[in-house]
């Protein structure tokens, strides 16, 4: 004889206990609104939108377009003796020269950037390859790095590495001075500034100095090695006690990895002595400590002089992606009211 069916019913059956309140939202009773979207609605959207993007479309593009750039390429090459020797010899603090002339008023403010090219500095492994609790001055971190920074996480002694990681390893280290041919007949250095060049936010927070209340870097940076192509320890990178070890803003610009291939990065500022309106017309040459090597990769080196506007450098993709959408925009909010006009009239016993 088959046994009886049991009846698992009430099992789903929650108990008083466990029931939600009687509230409106507990019960979902709350009033809702479910807009009525019609072509007198949508239509307007659309055109506003539309203009609306064209409009700052233009004023980002035409503000880019009046930015000035003077770009200058350095990589070496066989036209440019100097600098392919330094180039093609792999020695370090090679000297070279290029000279360049300016046909008009190169307003100032001026910027000087370096641009790399064909440099991956997006790559997965290398954009981990740091240590942020070290960087922002962690004592613990300063001689015990993350494994992230592997293998530039410590020297051959087993030394920990300080910065550790790809990033500051690979930090770019050609450096320059800008002369300018005056009325004289001789070359007048040009003053470049370096303070200022990096983001606030990672001077003044990211990015701090140990501290052991001797206030010596070199004291506490004892026990460290510097990173492998470094040529000095990061605590002697200036003489100035601002702008040294970690809070280098040289070394704080390399360290904010770029997101495609082609990059540039603040160099120097120009916009003190007698250049504070910008860099008269004329002969200038520009004198390079040649040590970053990029031909092994097939990379490209430049150095940029370029003015800014209220948007900053030379960028007409942002200008031109609001172009783009306000233009689709526009072409369809046209499309779709060609399409209310023709069938507004009809209904659908129309149709049959």
């Amino acid at each position: 004889m088959a046994p009886a069916a049991r009846d698992f019913s009430s099992r789903h059956e929650p108990l008083p206990s466990q029931r939600p309140d009687n509230t409106a939202f507990t019960q979902q009773r709350l009033p809702a609104w479910q807009p009525l979207l019609s072509a007198s609605i949508i239509l307007p959207l659309f055109f506003l939108a539309g203009l609306s993007f064209i409009g700052i479309g233009i004023g980002l593009y035409y503000s880019s377009n009046t930015i000035t750039e003077s770009e200058h390429d350095y990589t070496g090459t066989s036209t440019d003796h100097n600098c392919y020797l330094c180039a093609i010899s792999g020695l370090k603090s090679c000297s070279c020269n290029i000279t360049f002339n300016l046909t008009s008023l190169f307003a100032g403010p001026v910027f000087m950037y370096y641009e790399l090219t064909n440099y991956y500095q997006n790559h997965y492994r290398y954009m981990i390859s740091r240590d942020d609790k070290q960087l922002s001055g962690f004592l613990n971190n300063l001689k015990n790095p993350v494994n992230e920074c592997a293998p530039y996480r410590v020297d051959s002694k087993q030394t920990p590495i300080a910065p550790c990681g790809a990033i500051a390893n690979s930090m770019f280290n050609d450096s320059f001075t800008l002369h300018y041919y005056n009325r004289s007949g001789t070359y007048e250095e040009v003053p470049l500034t370096g303070k200022g060049i990096a983001w606030w936010t990672d001077y003044n927070i990211k990015f701090r100095n140990p501290t052991d209340g001797t206030q010596n870097l070199s004291k506490i940076f004892e026990g460290t090695a510097k990173p492998i192509n470094w040529e000095t320890p990061v605590y002697n990178l200036s003489n100035f006690s601002y702008n040294t070890g970690f809070l280098n803003e040289d070394f704080i610009v390399w360290m904010r990895t770029a997101a495609l291939p082609t990059f540039r990065k603040l160099y120097r500022r120009i916009e003190t002595g007698n250049f504070t309106n910008g860099l008269p017309a004329g002969e200038y040459q520009l004198r390079i400590t040649y040590n970053y090597p990029v031909i092994s990769f097939g990379g490209r080196k430049k150095i940029v002089f370029s003015t800014v506007s209220w948007m900053g450098g030379k960028n007409p993709f942002l200008g031109i992606v609001y172009l783009v959408f306000g233009c689709l925009c526009t072409f369809f909010a046209i499309v779709m009211l060609i399409v209310f006009i023709k069938y507004q009239g009809r209904s659908d016993d129309d149709d049959i």
